[in-house]
Order: C-alpha cells, then structure tokens, then sequence
C-alpha cells in the first residue's frame, strides 16, 4: 500500500510539472513565432549566424512545388548550401519573403507552425506558399528541425 501510494505522488507530481495552462501555451506560441520571424530576420539581412541561432544542426528543409507539366516536385536541400544561396545574393537583387498568416500549434516540446508566405523579387510578385515548420523546445530554447515549404502562383492574391 505505501508502494502504491509512493507512485500515485510521484505520477501526480510529474504530471503537474509537465502540465501547460493557458498562459504557457500562449508564451510558447509567441516564442515559436519569435524564433520564426528571427529566421526571416537573418534570411533578410543574409546573416547565416542569424539564420543558425535558429535551428538544429541538422535540420531538414525541403520544398514541393508543380512543374510547368502539373507534375509534382519535390526536393531535399543542405541547409548550408541553402544559407550560402542567401548569404551570396549581391546586394543589387532585393528579395523579400512577406509573411501573411500564422496557426501555431504546441503540445509539450513540440511545435508546428504553418506560415504563409508571398515572395517578391525586385518589387515584383514572384510566388506565394506556405512555410511549415516543426520545433522542438531544448530546455526552454525553440530551435527549427524540419522546414518544408509549397511555392507557386496558384491560389495567390490577385497581384
């Protein structure tokens, strides 16, 4: 009996620390979007350091996308050549990714953002899409471990 009793308490006390109330899930969707919007912040300014404050080292990004023939593409790059891709674009290009929505979504360590997107290149609408994200929270640090985004001019506000 005192076994059992033992465990019930030590269940119940993992239990209410572990447990997120309203606030915490509110804290952590800002902290998911923070982590996020620092991302693009970097993406911006072509600051890999930025950029990789953000993520895991070993991230995995990938992109779908249609062909002109209605197939569908869909490819696996390193993160590091996709940050040298940006950290390499000369400063007569301007480029910019606008962020139009956010739906956060946390259970316990884990996050899933899904962010739309419209991307302009030179002042000029290029696409639109949507950047899903998965996070895991390192002991109260949000970092990027998946990235998987759609591109193409489908479904885009009329430009």
């Amino acid at each position: 009996m005192g076994r059992a009793i033992f465990f019930l308490t030590i269940s119940i006390t993992f239990i209410n620390a572990n447990a997120q109330g309203p606030n915490s899930m509110e804290t952590d969707s800002q902290a998911v979007r923070n982590v996020i919007e620092t991302f693009f912040e970097g993406f911006h300014k072509q600051d890999s350091l930025l950029m990789k404050s953000t993520v895991v080292d070993k991230i995995v990004l990938q992109t779908t996308a249609k062909s002109p023939e209605g197939k569908t593409l869909f490819k696996t790059s390193e993160f590091e050549k996709f940050m040298t891709s940006i950290i390499t674009i000369p400063d007569s290009i301007k480029y910019e990714e606008k962020l139009t929505s956010f739906s956060i979504q946390v259970d316990r360590n884990m996050a899933n953002a899904w962010v739309g997107y419209e991307f302009w290149l030179n002042d000029k609408f290029s696409h639109c899409g949507i950047n899903s994200f998965q996070l895991i929270n390192f002991e109260g640090d949000w970092k990027i471990v998946y990235l998987i985004d759609t591109k193409g001019k489908d479904g885009c506000k009329e430009r």
